[in-house]
């Protein structure tokens, strides 16, 4: 069983988000909100172009009248072409509701560095990154101390199997050159692949209770379940609703008891037609193997995942602007 702390058990985990939205994303960042002490926002290109992640972040910020800054960061990967997920998301990255619109746009332009000051000046934080991973990348190559300020990295990727390709994840294959970087840093990780996050799915009964809570906010995240849910059903042969993936990157921080984990050696594949993207997990029964780098979570409750999460947007009801 993993478990994580924070310095003090008694104050919320101070974190930065660093995301993509992404119906998933908006989610962990409901999460966050409800349950971290959320420093910042920092945007990334991933599920849509950067100017449209950022966009969306701001929405999220505004309509849960959010104190956390929002600062933009990498429009595309460190080597790579810039790839979107607009087949799942849609093109905005939060097709299917009528969005707000916010009322202003990014605080800052410079979220790499807003990550090397914030880690520096306030030692302990927890870096969270639910899309790509080329700002902890930068931050990493442009400060190499950064590992040695933060509690640890949580994030959403990687996995046994893929869903870009048979062997890639999206947010690892969108840019490897970052992953591998990230993952070789030494740096305190956990990660929330694939075999975790497809345990947590949006259902039709899910989605009907936040439906049924009646008020403007999550009205709107009914809509964006609905088309999310519809979107993933429609592109899997077997899958009961879409997958929920980053607010598990959250939870595994502020709330370790709800997950399995295995520590594991994790090396990213950068090369390769197929392999690129890899997350290559050493499941090996040998002593000569190399030691773990990564806690890899295997299972998540479900059920008390699930009830955070409507906790936390009944919670984004009350602060909502009407």
């Amino acid at each position: 069983m993993l478990i994580v702390m924070s310095a003090d058990s008694s104050a919320p985990t101070r974190i930065i988000l660093d995301c993509d939205p992404g119906h998933d994303d908006v989610i962990a960042i409901v999460v966050a909100d409800h349950c971290t002490d959320l420093v910042g926002i920092t945007t990334v290109a991933g599920n849509a172009p950067l100017d449209r992640t950022t966009y969306n972040a701001c929405v999220i910020r505004d309509a849960l009248s959010l104190t956390a800054p929002v600062h933009s960061g990498a429009e595309r990967p460190l080597v790579a072409e810039p790839k979107f997920a607009g087949f799942v998301h849609g093109e905005s990255g939060l097709d299917g509701a009528e969005l707000p619109v916010p009322d202003r746009g990014a605080d800052g332009i410079d979220a790499v560095g807003f990550i090397i000051e914030t880690c520096r000046a306030d030692p302990g934080l927890w870096l969270v990154p639910t899309g790509p991973l080329t700002n902890i990348a930068l931050a990493m190559r442009a400060a190499p101390d950064l590992v040695d300020h933060i509690a640890g990295i949580s994030l959403m990727g990687g996995g046994t199997f893929g869903n870009r390709t048979p062997l890639a994840e999206f947010n690892i294959w969108a840019d490897p050159e970052a992953a591998a970087i990230v993952f070789g840093s030494g740096a305190d990780i956990t990660m929330a692949g694939l075999d975790v996050t497809h345990q947590f799915l949006v259902t039709a009964d899910r989605i009907e209770q936040v439906g049924a809570m009646g008020a403007p906010f999550t009205d709107m995240i009914t809509d964006l379940f609905r088309f999310f849910s519809k979107n993933y059903i429609s592109r899997h042969d077997e899958i009961r609703g879409a997958a929920l993936h980053d607010p598990l990157a959250v939870l595994a921080v502020t709330h370790p008891n709800l997950f399995v984990s295995v520590d594991r050696h994790v090396t990213v594949e950068t090369v390769g037609r197929h392999t690129a993207g890899m997350t290559v997990v050493d499941r090996r029964d040998i002593s000569d193997r190399e030691s773990p780098n990564v806690h890899v979570l295997e299972h998540v409750d479900d059920v008390a995942a699930w009830q955070i999460v409507i906790d936390a947007l009944a919670a984004a009801n009350s602060s909502a602007p009407r």
